[in-house]
């Protein structure tokens, strides 16, 4: 066994991951919350609680803020952007060295296979050494003048900055609001999700061995309304990131309102996957099966819409359901085909998506039951879905369901699958499979999304910008555009004779 594989053996037969952090991280050390009070954290795979955090309050979150502040004004925007750099690629090389134990606590938490977690922590390792690359790369522009002025632009980090972070790819979004906050020369403030903290506090703690100094990263543990909520109208707080629901996201950009605080939002998601009678058979339906099923569709760029043309819609379907019905359900240690879902309250709102469209007399290919995990009969799991034939105006086809349930839509033509694509208050992502390069292209083109995959899903990575459109929110993470994000630009202009 690999040594991710051990640890996880024996976390299955302890039940717990010895080590957790228990308390906030915040000026450099763990501290327990100013009202010593405490919060379970559960495996979903057994749908048990393994551990205990901090349950903050507005106390802690002052503190943290306040401790933010003053590391930004004191040091960190003042730090040469080459000494940033330095220590967000030891920040990197650390994640590496820490990979199994970060994975199995981000399985262990969120639920998710083993194999997703540790691709999502190799890929919060990629996150930072992408952004120690951009750190001193962040060049003004100069002006165009009359021969006696001279007039340039600098970016400027915008300050202390706020993230919010889902419980569904916690070391991921996390890595990729901080490290390019980081390198702009902000610090950060961040809440993880209340279903999900260990692996922000983790990484908080990664950063600082890194040699980053005390204050400029801190991470407050709570719940939303004790933690989130007055994270998000500080005073202090000069910039929010916030991943999540439409409906909370909502309420973070009322709250940010009140000080004019900037915003980056990624919500929810319906994404359509556009397969065409030309698609490479093989490869669309490895495509549809990745984008709907990996982290059990807790995903919000998920492809959970599969727009296909009528011609090849019946056996694509039938070769779609033999596949997902030979998924292997499991504990997310195990290595399973599908995990959990991460919580039971979720996985009631899932169900209750499928037991609607059943009452209304949708076709379920497959699927549409809660169920557990074979191995013991625990756990929060619900079996991989399919929803075959629906229609614009079904509930399962208009509101993201955030579980392994896929619908299908049966479009007549290209032109047809586009105008279903886009029949949609979400616009995050898109895929599309064809052999026809061309109209792969004319689709892209018009399918209203942040961003779009051509033949295969979830192409690209760090260097590919990501956010949504309409009702997915706004601002984007990742790429050269994700730094921006974090920066205001100044303009100065000078007669110079």
């Amino acid at each position: 066994m690999t040594s991710a594989e051990t640890l996880a053996a024996k976390v299955l037969e302890t039940g717990c991951l010895e080590g957790l952090p228990a308390g906030h991280f915040i000026d450099g050390s763990f501290t327990s919350a100013t009202n010593n009070k405490t919060l379970e954290s559960f495996d979903p795979g057994r749908a048990k609680a393994f551990a205990v955090f901090a349950a903050g309050s507005i106390e802690d979150v002052d503190q943290a803020v306040e401790s933010s502040k003053r590391a930004f004004e004191n040091t960190w925007r003042d730090t040469a952007p080459v000494e940033r750099a330095r220590i967000l690629l030891k920040t990197s090389a650390l994640i590496l060295e820490n990979l199994d134990r970060l994975a199995v606590a981000e399985t262990l938490d969120s639920g998710k296979p083993l194999q997703e977690a540790l691709g999502d922590v190799r890929g919060a390792a990629r996150t930072f050494e992408y952004y120690a690359g951009a750190c001193d790369k962040l060049q003004g522009d100069s002006f165009p003048l009359a021969g006696d002025y001279i007039g340039y632009s600098i970016h400027e980090p915008v300050g202390v900055t706020a993230h919010i972070i889902p419980w569904n790819f916690p070391i991921s979004t996390a890595a990729r609001g901080f490290a390019p906050a980081l390198a702009a020369g902000c610090t950060v403030v961040a809440k993880p999700a209340e279903q999900t903290p260990f692996t922000a506090l983790m990484l908080a703690k990664i950063l600082f061995d890194a040699g980053l100094p005390s204050g400029v990263c801190n991470v407050i543990t709570g719940l939303g309304a004790e933690v989130g909520a007055p994270l998000s109208r500080h005073s202090s707080v000069d910039h929010i990131t916030f991943t999540g629901s439409v409906q909370t996201g909502r309420a973070v950009m009322t709250a940010a309102a009140e000080e004019i605080t900037r915003v980056v939002l990624e919500l929810g998601g319906k994404s359509p996957v556009v397969v065409l009678n030309d698609a490479n058979r093989a490869q669309a339906i490895n495509g549809v099966i990745g984008a709907i099923y990996e982290n059990a569709g807790q995903i919000c760029s998920a492809g959970s819409r599969l727009v296909i043309e009528r011609g090849i819609h019946a056996g694509f379907v039938e070769e779609l359901v033999d596949r997902v019905k030979a998924l292997r359900i499991g504990h997310g240690l195990t290595q399973p085909d599908l995990g959990p879902v991460n919580s039971a309250a979720h996985l009631e709102k899932i169900s209750g998506f499928v037991e609607r469209a059943r009452l209304g007399g949708a076709t379920i290919a497959t699927g549409g039951s809660v169920t557990e995990d074979p191995s013991t009969g625990g756990g929060w799991f619900y079996e991989a879905t399919i929803i075959d034939q629906a229609q614009p105006e079904d509930e399962v086809v208009r509101e993201e369901i955030f579980g392994p349930v896929l619908t299908v839509q049966v479009a007549e033509d290209a032109e047809h699958a586009l105008t279903l694509a886009n029949d949609c208050q979400y616009g995050l992502v898109a895929g599309i499979y064809t052999e026809n390069f061309g109209q792969a292209h004319q689709l892209a083109k018009r399918i209203d999304a942040g961003q779009i995959y051509i033949n295969e899903y979830f192409a690209g990575g760090i260097e590919v910008p990501f956010g949504g459109n309409k009702k997915s929110g706004f601002g984007r993470e990742k790429g050269l555009e994700g730094v921006r994000s974090y920066c205001k630009t100044k303009s100065i202009a000078a007669k110079i004779a």
